[in-house]
């Protein structure tokens, strides 16, 4: 059975009559023909000015985004150059990461939603207080990329986005590799069936990082980052980066790459979405993976989630700014309101995101001041979800991301949710006060740090530019585009050497 994607039946009215409701600020004209002067537009809700909403969104939009200069952007340069560097020491321990292989880097650590891993053993870090920045890296333990028809999985043990990974679909070379992160099932015809792990996986690639970061420790060299903590949470390693005045979190995420597209999820495929004819299919679905978290009810040790982070990134370029500011205000409320007892995570926002997009006219969703709409829209959907237990994954419709939870815990949090929606405003103001204490913060560090350009270890692998060079580059990347969005990423399919992005071209 095919769940539909969360509507709010309650509405009233559709997008076309917004301009007429009764919330619009429009002059009106009585019976003796007298002109009122334009009334503020309103929340019928919560009485708060619309205008007022927005104006809170975009200060907390300014203090959110953190813009970077090129000391900063270096920094994050060099950590990342570390952890690359990192990665292929631990490829040489024993030869069981791929040779060439290809990372998904994301701003955001896991915590923030940006992959969909609903993990109990997550060690709660703050912003301002343990790390400035944050980034989730996935990194491929085994890559299957050469087929072209519909990727089947093993589903039969496992519930709905979630499945085992038989070896048997990889080289006997590969088995012999990773046997020992495998759980061992003898079938009565005698074959032994390999099925790999995410919680020995994950145990492996901790300890062996961690005998990596013993190694360059030994032998430190000038400008090499400080390693100030590393941490097994869960199935995901959490490692903390000081580089000169920054500090930066990676959440490093062991995965199972594929090219192509799982079969379970074929018939999204068939349905029209928003993203149709802004971006091609073929760069929507050139690859998903199995990320290492189970079911509430799988076997931890065997289960893996299907992850669609690849084409979550492409899919992110056709949200428009406004309804983004408002997702980004929206996950700061409610990522501290609802975190106990567990039951929201970011990634479930995400999602309802999504299919708000897929439901509305993108000539609505475009609307530049109409974030505190989009706001209580996703606040409404939210709670909307939750009373009726029912979130479907974006991808995998027939997956309702709600449905194990209890009645008394869904309530709850719906109550909470009751309370924002009654007062947006101050709601706002104190997420807007969490993030300027943040800043804050991190200010004060780098107030204490040195200030001195921090030069860049050498990759391990790849040609890195100098570091003087690098500088250079920055520099007059920054003076010749005064006002524009300037950033160092990773290119998943080039590693090797750091590129520069200019809003979206890129260098």
């Amino acid at each position: 059975m095919k769940m539909a994607a969360p509507v709010l039946a309650s509405r009233a009215g559709t997008v076309n009559s917004i301009g007429s409701s009764t919330n619009s600020t429009a002059s009106s004209t009585n019976n003796n023909n007298k002109i009122h002067p334009s009334l503020p537009e309103l929340d019928f809700r919560s009485g708060a000015r619309i205008e007022e909403l927005n104006k809170l969104i975009q200060e907390f939009s300014k203090h959110d985004q953190r813009e970077y200069d090129d000391q900063r952007a270096l920094e994050i340069h060099t950590a990342k150059d570390f952890i690359f560097s990192m990665l292929g020491m631990v490829q040489k321990l024993d030869q069981k990461l791929p040779v060439a292989n290809e990372y998904l880097l994301l701003s955001g650590g896991v915590r923030e939603g940006v992959v969909d891993m609903d993990l109990d053993e997550l060690n709660v870090y703050a912003r301002g207080t343990d790390y400035d920045m944050d980034f989730t890296l996935l990194v491929p333990a085994l890559k299957l990329h050469d087929r072209n028809q519909p990727v089947t999985l093993d589903m039969r043990h496992s519930a709905l986005c979630h499945s085992w990974l038989s070896l048997r679909l990889f080289d006997e070379g590969t088995i012999n590799k990773w046997k020992d992160c495998c759980t061992i099932v003898d079938h009565i015809n005698g074959a032994t069936n390999y099925f790999f792990s995410p919680t020995k996986v994950a145990d492996w690639f901790y300890e062996s990082i961690s005998v990596v970061l013993v190694e360059i420790q030994k032998k430190p060299q000038r400008g090499m980052p400080k390693v100030e903590k590393v941490e097994k949470n869960g199935t995901i390693i959490s490692i903390i980066l000081g580089v000169g005045s920054s500090r930066m979190l990676y959440d490093i995420v062991p995965v199972v790459s594929f090219k192509g597209w799982p079969a379970v999820a074929q018939s999204w495929l068939m349905e029209n979405h928003f993203w149709d004819g802004k971006i091609t299919e073929e760069e929507v679905i050139s690859g998903f993976y199995l990320v290492p978290a189970c079911s509430f009810k799988g076997k931890k040790e065997n289960e893996w989630r299907l992850s669609f982070a690849r084409s979550e990134v492409q899919l992110k370029k056709c949200i428009s700014s406004s309804l983004m500011q408002a997702y980004q205000a929206c996950k700061a409320i409610i990522i501290k309101l609802l975190s106990r007892p567990k039951a929201i995570s970011p990634y479930h926002l995400r999602s309802m995101m999504l299919w708000s997009c897929d439901r509305l006219p993108a000539s609505y969703l475009s609307q530049e001041d109409f974030s505190a709409h989009f706001l209580l829209g996703l606040i409404d959907d939210l709670q909307h979800c939750l009373v009726n237990k029912m979130c479907p994954n974006y991808f995998i419709p027939q997956c309702n991301m709600l449905e194990h939870l209890s009645d008394e815990t869904v309530m709850l949090h719906a109550r909470k949710l009751s309370s924002v929606r009654s007062d947006p405003a101050e709601h706002l103001r104190t997420a807007i006060e969490h993030v300027k204490a943040a800043n804050r913060l991190t200010l004060d560090l780098q107030r204490r740090g040195s200030s001195s350009s921090i030069p860049s270890p050498q990759s391990d692998g790849g040609e890195s530019q100098p570091d003087d060079r690098l500088a250079k580059k920055l520099q007059q990347l920054v003076t010749e585009n005064p006002g524009k969005s300037i950033s160092v990423f990773i290119n998943p399919d080039d590693v090797t050497r750091p590129h520069f992005r200019i809003d979206d071209k890129f260098f």
